[in-house]
């Protein structure tokens, strides 16, 4: 097909690749079913990583961005979903630590790295100011409104809302990521388009290449939507093996949600590492910070959603430690993105407070 000139092949046999095992593997255990999913799920990132920059050349930013978003976040929903509806006593505070997971490695690693590897590289690179605002205001209000607040209300007993108030707060939090959507796509677009030190419009690589055709790129967003799914449920499949690792090694069973959220956010993550090394670190944040509003201006809602439906408990509350690093985390972001300039310097702080986090996850 004529397509397939413009895609490589292994970015359209990866995901096919993935499906056939998660399939046919299911239940088996030793050593080589492990290797053999470890290695499809790796190659199931990389072939997600590739559908997705397709489609961002293609429809440009911050577009892209937005879109690669938004599919992770479908998926991260349906795991949580299906998960709690298996019922256990861990079903309650599964949103809640997945969100809260999800939220640590996209503030502290995924921009801390792509910080620090941008300033090794280029010494300094350049943000828009009112985008890292624009986004942090945002990002700000839903994390306190959603993981904070519920520790302080008197309605009912434990870190968790009443029904009319988690529908509430759902409503407020898909109010707040609407605008923010809003804002970065149509009425101020600009701000989140990449640019120089002066506030030009920065000069991108992918200007130089063609953009792929509607075909390809149609092709390229349903295999993305398609590896996302199969990055996920491979995850939640390899999920005991983790288990019976973190067990052995004596840690606490949220690191087990940790390191499955990290596999989730794997082509995020690469995606803007790579916008990084290109001095491209808008790009990075619009992917970083864009990703963090959708996991939980999105998440939140359908949770409550499901909720009602199935009278299902929900925990939203964190800890009080938990609750200092997230403050730590969203100001230390905050102060290395508003003065438009970023060094090598926010970049090692940022990942410093993420080993903490993974310290005190592992030894509390």
């Amino acid at each position: 097909m004529k397509f397939s000139l413009s895609l490589p092949t292994w970015t359209l046999l990866s995901p096919v690749l993935a499906w056939i095992a998660y399939f046919t593997m299911g239940g088996r255990t030793g050593t080589l079913p492990v290797v053999i999913l470890c290695f499809v799920l790796i190659a199931g990132v990389l072939a997600a990583v590739h559908h997705a920059e397709v489609v961002a050349h293609r429809v440009g930013e911050p577009f892209g961005t937005i879109i690669l978003a938004l599919a992770v976040t479908v998926i991260e929903v349906s795991l949580i979903v299906s998960l709690m509806s298996s019922g256990g006593e861990k079903a309650a505070a599964l949103a809640r630590d997945t969100v809260f997971a999800a939220i640590m490695i996209i503030l502290t690693f995924i921009i801390g790295i792509c910080i620090l590897i941008g300033g090794a590289k280029f010494r300094e690179q350049f943000v828009t100011k009112h985008a890292a605002t624009s986004a942090l205001v945002a990002l700000t209000a839903i994390l306190v409104l959603t993981l904070v607040v519920p520790n302080y209300t008197t309605s009912q007993p434990g870190p968790q809302y009443t029904q009319p108030q988690l529908v509430f707060i759902a409503v407020v939090s898909l109010i707040i990521y609407s605008s923010f959507i809003m804002i970065q796509s149509v009425r101020h677009r600009d701000y989140f388009l990449p640019k120089d030190e002066n506030g030009n419009p920065g000069e991108e690589e992918d200007l130089h290449a063609l953009p792929p055709t509607v075909k390809t790129t149609i092709v390229s967003l349903i295999l993305l939507i398609t590896c996302l799914g199969a990055v996920v449920l491979l995850a939640k499949m390899l999920s005991p093996f983790i288990e019976t690792g973190v067990a052995a090694i004596g840690a606490p069973n949220s690191l087990v949600g940790i390191i499955i959220a990290m596999v989730v956010l794997l082509p995020e993550c690469i995606a803007a590492i790579q916008a990084a090394r290109k001095n491209r670190l808008q790009t990075s944040m619009n992917l970083a910070l864009g990703s963090a509003l959708a996991s939980i201006g999105l998440t939140i809602p359908a949770v409550a959603i499901y909720t009602l439906f199935s009278r299902t408990p929900v925990l939203l509350g964190i800890d009080t430690t938990s609750t200092v690093l997230l403050i730590l985390s969203i100001f230390t972001v905050m102060l290395s993105l508003v003065t438009g300039k970023t060094n090598v310097l926010y970049g090692v702080v940022l990942l410093t407070i993420f080993a903490t986090y993974l310290f005190l996850t592992i030894f509390p």
